[in-house]
């Protein structure tokens, strides 16, 4: 009976490999292929792979589509985008994946990435690799989005996930409810460029804001109780604003409280409404050390500082991404914070193992592209080595 089941089972297992196909669409139909992305989709099953040929004379695909089944979305020419117009709705399943790689969906701000809803029963998985966007709006409850080496020209809105190696208008991790059905991960925002603030107002799980160039950070709600980080970032506000770059806010949510730590981040400002590097109204417990800035340090409400620096001279460039100056060698001197090289932290978005240097170029020649790595930086001859990491192929 054993032997039975057993066989049963990879049996089972070898059906589920085989049932996934390959679907092409190209405009003109050749070699049989379906000649809209929509029909396409209404003719795959789950696991499918739809693969899209751009058009020759750079012209779109004009066509909403509906996502409703586990699918990879990829280009037939290597390295180049298909181009998309109109809105790509998904929408939620409990252990639904959706892949969308090489995407463009050109200059139109109403054509979005859009999660119609929550998940029930289990999460929804969204991943956006190499894409060129509009906006992302993935905010209700129990989904996953995952965005690496994407442009996109406006907003990206996400309720969990990992951000990696894009350039975004603004990031904010915002749920529309809380997650019931919880992922084991944080969320992460990593080596990403923002020309306004990367923010957190989602209350489900505790946020890492790792080696971003942005114009500032925006906290608005926290996990109750929990432990977030904002860390080796470059924060560049050359327009004045009238609230501090860095800026804790709980609101009054009832989410909000626990613990923020910011450190090694290089900070410079236009003095506008307030002098202030970091403001906390006292919701969130803030704690800042091995902070740099070209100006004063000055902080408002409750912040516990150690090791804190201003009127450091340091230059800033928020076009090709780049800091110099007293930010090198200014950050944590601990083992665990040391640079790329080995040497002692540089503040700053080049700093530390999670390092700007690991995520751009975004485009590195068209070649596949690793996307996320965790290593240690001590290893203890009775620890355990334990490495994460993933990639994708464009």
């Amino acid at each position: 009976m054993k032997k039975q089941l057993l066989f049963i089972a990879i049996a089972g297992l070898f059906t589920s490999i085989a049932s996934a196909a390959d679907l092409y669409v190209r405009a003109t139909g050749a070699g049989g292929a379906y000649t809209t992305v929509s029909a396409a989709i209404t003719a795959a099953n789950n696991g499918d792979r739809i693969i899209i040929q751009p058009k020759t004379d750079g012209s779109a695909y004009i066509e909403t589509l509906t996502i409703n089944k586990s699918l990879t979305f990829v280009s037939e020419s290597n390295y180049n985008k298909y181009f998309i117009r109109g809105t790509i709705n998904i929408n939620p399943a409990a252990g639904r994946v959706v892949t969308i790689s090489n995407l463009n969906s050109g200059n139109f701000t109403i054509y979005n990435v859009i999660a119609t809803g929550a998940t029930t029963g289990g999460r929804t998985t969204i991943n956006l690799f190499n894409c060129n966007l509009n906006n992302v709006d993935t905010t209700p409850a129990n989904t996953t989005t995952n965005m690496s080496g994407c442009t996109v020209g406006g907003y990206v809105f996400f309720s969990h996930g990992r951000m990696t190696g894009n350039r975004a208008l603004r990031m904010t991790a915002y749920n529309t409810s809380s997650d019931t059905s919880l992922s084991s991960n944080d969320v992460e925002v990593i080596g990403n460029a923002t020309t306004s603030t990367i923010a957190n107002q989602q209350t489900s799980y505790n946020f890492k804001f790792y080696n971003n160039f942005t114009a500032g950070f925006g906290v608005y709600s926290t996990k109750s109780g929990g432990s977030s980080e904002i860390i080796n970032n470059t924060v560049y506000e050359p327009n004045g604003g009238d609230i501090a770059p860095i800026y804790v806010s709980g609101n009054g949510n009832p989410g909000s409280g626990g613990t923020v730590l910011l450190m090694n981040n290089a900070i410079s400002f236009v003095v506008a409404q307030t002098n202030a590097c970091i403001q906390n109204d006292g919701v969130v417990v803030v704690t800042a050390s091995y902070n740099v800035a070209t100006n004063a340090f000055v902080v408002e409400g409750p912040v516990t500082q150690n090791n804190n620096s201003g009127s450091v001279n340091m230059s800033f460039n928020n076009t090709a991404y780049t800091i110099s100056g007293g930010n090198v060698n200014a950050g944590n001197p601990a083992t665990v914070y040391t640079d790329l090289d080995l040497t002692r932290n540089d503040a700053g978005h080049y700093g530390g193992s999670n390092s700007w240097a690991n995520y751009f170029p975004a485009d590195n020649g068209g070649k596949p592209q690793v996307n996320y790595l965790v290593t240690p930086r001590a290893i203890l001859s009775t620890g355990t080595l334990n490495v994460t990491g993933s990639a994708y192929s464009k």
